[in-house]
């Protein structure tokens, strides 16, 4: 948060921030969840005493939470309109955490924001803004009702998604608080799940030597006690399990 709000009381200052619904959905299973502040100075990104794999050694896997837009310039556009300009110093900062993640074979899981940053992080694009970009598309976003914004997803026959949810008939209910959306999809990625009705990509899976996972809904937002959404259990169990298996 670059320019907080004057009633915070940080003025001039950025703020760094973990998300208590995404920290306690970790906390849920056992984990443990550390914030990983970016390495920044006033002039860009730089790089100190620590580095980013000394961050990445000490973790077991790394979980990308949602927020801010991707910068357009991380995928090599320009916004379409100011106000999505996204934050192009996050993105730089949490793409060298993930790619240092794979060097040293640490499971990654990106939620909303964090899956299309993935999808940019090999090589793929966006839609900055689905309404704008995609207009037959459903609303995956509603200011009013925000996190209760549900909509259906189809699993890929054969994915992750589909053996961790066997009962689910490959359909299932899945919060949606977004409004831009993979475009084209990134080098060795998969598709693990689609909006039902209008095919926008809903999660993605790498094809590579470690565990990259993204689901663009937001499994900490999915209450136990909700059946009318995607248990977020499986899903948070196997990511660390692989976590477990990597260390």
């Amino acid at each position: 948060m670059h320019k907080p709000p004057t009633e915070l009381g940080f003025r001039g200052k950025t703020l760094q921030y973990l998300e208590q619904s995404i920290a306690h959905w970790i906390l849920s299973e056992g984990a443990l969840a550390f914030m990983l502040p970016t390495l920044e100075g006033r002039g860009g990104l730089h790089r100190a005493a620590v580095k980013v794999g000394d961050y990445v050694r000490a973790i077991d896997g790394l979980v990308l939470q949602g927020g801010m837009d991707v910068s357009p310039e991380s995928y090599g556009e320009l916004p379409l309109r100011p106000e999505w300009a996204g934050d192009r110093v996050r993105d730089l900062y949490e793409l060298d955490l993930i790619w240092e993640c794979i060097i040293q074979g640490k499971p990654v899981l990106g939620i909303c924001r964090g899956c299309q940053l993935l999808n940019v992080a090999f090589g793929g694009s966006l839609h900055q803004d689905i309404a704008t970009q995609v207009p037959e598309a459903i609303a995956h976003v509603d200011a009013e009702t925000y996190d209760a914004h549900t909509h259906p997803v189809n699993f890929t026959s054969g994915s992750l998604l589909a053996r961790l949810y066997p009962h689910n008939d490959e359909q299932a209910r899945v919060s949606s608080i977004h409004h831009q959306s993979i475009r084209t999809l990134g080098n060795s990625l998969v598709i693990e799940a689609s909006s039902s009705v209008d095919n926008i990509i809903e999660a993605i899976h790498w094809q590579g030597s470690s565990f990259v996972y993204g689901v663009q809904w937001h499994p900490e937002f999915h209450q136990p006690e909700d059946r009318g959404r995607l248990d977020s259990s499986p899903l948070l169990r196997e990511f660390l399990r692989q976590a477990a298996s990597a260390k």
